[in-house]
Parts: structure tokens; sequence; C-alpha cells
């Protein structure tokens, strides 16, 4: 298999993370095609609560990571989306139903509670199913893989062979990272209670490797002799990470920071399996608004849902690209910077001096792909998110209409344009949700108060002679209407904002009055000055 040699030139020359990534798994399997074929890419998802925006962020950059791999080689690919399934479930998630019904079933794997949400067979497959539903969603290329489904068909089986032939080796691993009570009771197989069906953390007192079973102690400290294949046993997290990679010949897997200091125990739990580890990332943890670590369990994060609801899925898309070794806050307020520097990368990408080439350092190349790059609209450029939201707070209306008004003034279909009409939408989503309800306005000074006057005589006049409101004329008169009255042009704008619509900034003063009309705008004004 050869290496595209102009594509890995112009990947030398990009300092873009995934390229950065790419190239170092390359190097890990010496430029050779792997015995299974294909290079593995996995993720893994823990479904023990609603799947958040840093689990999708995971797959989305590993799915980047891939990509970049597949512009510098033809070797074949694959992406396993892996979810820990058959873990016992430990709590009770803060942000679901019937919270009560669920106590009798912990330490149960996920895939034998029932579904609190009725939707599913099972807590751990409706939690798997939101997974996929995102997934699908941002049509990423990949396998959706079950650890109940695993353990339980026997696929792991001839790893967790090995595991019990090297239990001492990976006891000897272990035990130095765990506190002296844990240590005495610690093994890494987790057995299956066949009368509870609960995953136990029990001590293992004996090991048959020629029957393939474990004796433990159960709840009761009763003697129990068990299986390890087909899912009467599991392993321990660590192990189970370590036995994955091995198992699966996994070639590159990426975790958050806090796994950092768990890596190089998985990767001596690979090894002595006689495995060989994967290349691997870390990122940075998501921060709730708080600076708080977001938590499945805990529900503080900012969802998936949420996001798409407020923005296009792009602008989650380019937020997941930026900085990933860098924490980040991970709230409502992030969604307009995002949307709009995502937009300003779009326009540079059309202007860039080569436009023969696809530009490999840009955040537009790594969300898109080579031959998905959105073709150029006559509004990028002229159209933000900010300036939409501005709109819609400055109109101070639950009509979106008014949005759709001015932007079709730049002589683009806002309902038609797919990108826009999702950002007039989120936008307007964003202005009721969280901007609305701390809108107030204030008193006019007696100074301002006569301006205000004077402006509404002017827009009077004009709706007088059936005249439309032009925006660079009514634009013109405000700027002179401030220094008649001797504003600074700075407090007599600012002041407009305030007092019309509670904000301290906005679009154009001439264009919202031009958009809103004659008798919208007065009204406007008039309800200001009868405060």
């Amino acid at each position: 298999m050869n290496l595209k040699s102009n594509a890995l030139d112009a990947a030398l020359e990009s300092n873009a993370w995934p390229f950065i990534q790419a190239k170092k798994i390359l190097e890990r399997i010496d430029n050779k095609v792997p015995a299974k074929g294909y290079v593995l890419f996995e993720t893994g998802y823990g479904p023990s609560g609603l799947p958040h925006i840093g689990t999708f962020g995971e797959v989305m950059r590993t799915t980047m990571v891939m990509k970049a791999f597949q512009y510098i080689s033809d070797i074949p690919v694959k992406l396993f989306c892996f979810s820990d399934d058959m873990d016992g479930m430990r709590g009770i998630p803060d942000n679901i139903p019937n919270q009560i019904n669920l106590t009798q079933y912990l330490g149960m794997p996920l895939t034998k509670v029932p579904d609190p949400f009725q939707t599913h067979q099972s807590f751990g497959a409706h939690m798997n199913g939101k997974l996929i539903e995102f997934l699908n969603n941002f049509e990423f290329d990949y396998e959706f893989k079950s650890a109940s489904e695993y353990y339980a068909e026997g696929k792991f089986n001839d790893a967790l062979i090995r595991v019990l032939e090297q239990y001492d080796e990976i006891m000897s691993i272990m035990i130095p990272t765990l506190g002296e009570e844990r240590a005495g009771n610690y093994s890494p197989f987790l057995p299956v209670c066949a009368q509870t069906g609960k995953v136990l953390q029990a001590k293992v007192i004996e090991r048959n490797i020629n029957d393939k079973t474990i004796v433990y102690l159960d709840e009761s400290g009763s003697k129990c002799v068990t299986s390890i294949l087909n899912g009467r046993c599991k392993l321990q997290w660590k192990p189970d990470f370590g036995m994955r990679w091995y198992a699966l010949d996994v070639d590159f897997e990426m975790y958050g920071k806090d796994h950092l200091v768990n890596g190089e125990i998985y990767s001596k739990i690979c090894s002595s399996l006689g495995g060989r580890p994967p290349h691997q990332m870390f990122y940075e943890m998501f921060l709730d608004k708080s600076g708080k670590k977001i938590s499945k369990s805990k529900g503080n994060g900012f969802s998936i849902e949420q996001w798409l609801r407020y923005a296009p899925k792009e602008s989650l898309a380019f937020f997941m690209y930026n900085s990933p070794q860098k924490a980040k806050k991970l709230a409502f307020e992030v969604v307009p910077k995002s949307m709009d520097e995502y937009l300003q990368y779009l326009v540079k990408y059309y202007t860039r001096d080569n436009t023969h080439e696809p530009d490999l350092s840009s955040p537009i190349y790594h969300i898109h792909g080579r031959d998905n790059i959105p073709k150029k609209e006559s509004w990028h450029g002229s159209i933000s998110y900010s300036l939409i939201l501005n709109l819609i707070i400055a109109c101070s209306s639950d009509d979106k209409s008014i949005a759709v008004q001015y932007i079709n003034q730049f002589k683009c279909d806002a309902t038609d344009d797919a990108l826009l009409s999702n950002m007039i939408s989120g936008a307007f989503n964003y202005y009721i949700d969280y901007i609305k309800p701390t809108l107030k306005t204030r008193a006019p000074s007696l100074k301002e108060r006569e301006a205000l006057l004077e402006l509404m005589e002017y827009i009077k006049k004009i709706d007088d002679q059936g005249m439309n409101l032009d925006a660079i004329d009514v634009q013109n008169f405000l700027y002179n209407l401030g220094n008649k009255n001797q504003f600074t042009l700075k407090e007599w704008f600012c002041g407009l904002y305030e007092i019309l619509l509670g904000t301290t900034q906005g679009p154009r003063m001439g264009n919202l009055i031009a958009i809103l009309g004659s008798k919208k705008a007065n009204a406007l004004i008039n309800t200001a000055l009868k405060n």
C-alpha cells in the first residue's frame, strides 16, 4: 500500500492537529496494512446517563483524525463506537424520570435495567439509542459495538482466557494503584451473579485455567464457581480498557484528560496480554458555566439537543475542532461565538490565494472534508449569527419573519438556504430562551424624550407622504438628530438601544426602523415614552 506522496507533502506542511495525529498513526503501523486488514479507530461510551456533547465530541474528533489519515494513506479504516453497556448501574442519574423505581436494579448491567423512559428494551439500550441518533444525524461513518453483546456472544472469550492466564501479571499492574482495603479484595474479573443478575465486586479465591472458571465469594460470603466466558463475567474498567485494545487490535483512541493518568495502565495491560497499545491522544474536559466538569449522571452538561436548538450543526463541529487540548466552558453563551467563527473561517477558505487545492490547516476542511466544502453563497461575509440575534433582540418580537425580511435585503432567500434558515431559527430560539427574559428598558431623560418625539414626527411625515422609510435616510436623520441635541454619537445610539430595546447594542438603527415600518416603529417609540 503506497502513500499518496503529494497529499503527504501537503499534510506535513499543515499544523492542524488531525494531521499531526494521523502521521503518528501511520508511523506506528510502519505504513503497512495491519493483519486485520484495516486501521481501527475506537471511541468508548459509558451509557450510565444521557449522552452529552463531550461524548459526541470524542466521536467527531476521532472522525477528523480518521479522515486526515485517509488523506495521507490508502490503507482501509474503520471506526468502532464501543458502548460499555454491561457495566453495573452504580447510581441513579439526576436527569431521568421514575428514579425511585430503578433503585432495586442497582448493580445490574445497564442492558438488564428497565428503561425509565419506556421506549427501549433496557436503560442501556435507551442511552445507546440516543447516541446512535446523534451520530447518525451528523452522518458519521462508524460501526456501533455493544459490550453486552461482545461478552455474551463470546467475542471476547479468547481475550478473557488471556486475562486468566496473565492474572498475576495484571494484578501486579493494578495493586500498586489501589488503596489497601480495595487491594485486598480486588480482582480483574467481575462475576455476574446467577441469582441476582448483579455485577459483583467479589473476592476471587481460586482460578482454574483449564476449566476457564473462577471461584469467588458472593454477597453472603458463600463460595461460587462461574465460567469467565460468554458474559458470565466482565472485567473491571481499567483491565477492560486494555483487554479491548488487545482483542480488537485498536490503532487509535482518544480519551478525556481524566483518563490520562490511566493511559499507561491500559497500555501495560494490553501489552501483558500480548497486544500492542494504540496511539493515544487526550483531550481536555468540558466545563459547565460554573467551571465544573460536565457529567452524564449529574446532567450539568449542555446537551446536543440544546446546542442544535440554537445553532446549526456546523457551529458545534467547529467548537469540537477548535483547541481540543484546551479546557473550555460549554454553555449557551459560547454558541453565537462558535457560529460566527465558523462563518469567518468559511469566508477565509473561499478567499485564500490558492483555490484549487484544499487548505489542510483550515477548520473548514476538517469539518466538511475535501469533497463536501459548502459552495459560496451571496450572504457569506455579510450576515452573521450575531447580526441576526441582535436584529431579533432589537425587534423585541416573537415573530421571526422580521429577521427574514432583513436578511432578504441581502438578495438571498433566507427560507431557501438551509444554513441561513437554521441560523435564523436558532437565533430566534436563543432569544426566546435566554435573552428575552433579561431585557429591561429604561426611561428616557428629558433631552432624550424631546429627541424621540422629533424622531416620531419625522417618521409620521414620511408615512403621511405615502412613502416607505429608507434605511439610509433614517440613519442620516438619526445622526443629525443626535448632533442637534448635543449628544455624542455613542451616547445617543446606546441610549436608543437601552430605551427602545433594553440592550446596549444592535443592528444599525436606521435599518431596524426601516424594516419595522412607520406604524411599528412609532408604536415602539411611543411605548418607550410611556416609561
